[in-house]
């Protein structure tokens, strides 16, 4: 199923908006009323959905939750989608969203691959085995962004692999989704990082099987 985007249309006096402007070759009517510093008033009901994709979505990093249908959602009949260009997650009951959060999907070099997907894999902690921080024989890190593939350890160093929490594995070549910074847009070495707000509901509503999609 493809998703659809939700961008609530905002138009004009029907919706409140009030803008104002300026310019110096124009001779000001005496008459009119200058509105400064126009406020924004989100004109849908607080906790509805479209209140909520109506200010700074989709870049806002809360999460929104339909709470009657989160509670019919469990890991036996939920799905996941990923839409890569909102850098958004739903987790589904069907066609209905239970829960809209925050991701950050892999940066250029190491892109998200779309497509279909099953969760293969779940560890509730979980360090990664391949991007991390290489530290020398007293503690130090030397490298904060380390690929153990590429980069060497010092004599006496070691490797102290990134803390991927809630990890749900999705592919045998690591990619899949978990807890992590999600401030950035496409960030990641190519995992889904998911928001502080959602991981924990999602991984305790889906189970090895789960379908995900990642949409472009």
């Amino acid at each position: 199923m493809k998703l659809i985007r939700l961008f609530p249309l905002l138009v004009g006096a029907g919706l409140g908006l009030l803008t104002s402007g300026c310019s110096k070759n124009i001779t000001a009517n005496p008459n009119q009323t200058v509105i400064k510093d126009a406020i924004f008033v989100n004109p849908y009901p607080p906790g509805t959905y479209a209140h909520f994709t109506a200010e700074n979505y989709p870049n806002t990093t809360k999460t929104w939750k339909n709470h009657s249908v989160l509670e019919k959602t469990n890991s036996s009949n939920s799905r996941i989608n990923i839409n890569l260009s909102l850098q958004r997650g739903f987790l589904m009951l069907g066609n209905q969203i239970a829960m809209d959060y925050r991701v950050s999907s892999g940066r250029s070099e190491y892109a998200t691959p779309p497509g279909s997907y099953r969760v293969i894999e779940k560890v509730q902690k979980k360090r990664s085995n391949l991007y991390g921080r290489i530290l020398d024989s007293s503690g130090e890190t030397v490298n904060s962004d380390a690929d153990i593939r590429e980069d060497s350890v010092p004599d006496g160093g070691s490797f102290l692999g990134a803390s991927m929490p809630y990890w749900m594995r999705l592919t045998g070549s690591g990619i899949g989704m978990h807890q992590g910074i999600v401030n950035q847009s496409y960030a990641s070495h190519g995992c889904i990082r998911t928001h502080y707000s959602a991981i924990p509901t999602v991984f305790s509503k889906t189970r090895v099987g789960t379908p995900v999609d990642i949409t472009p």
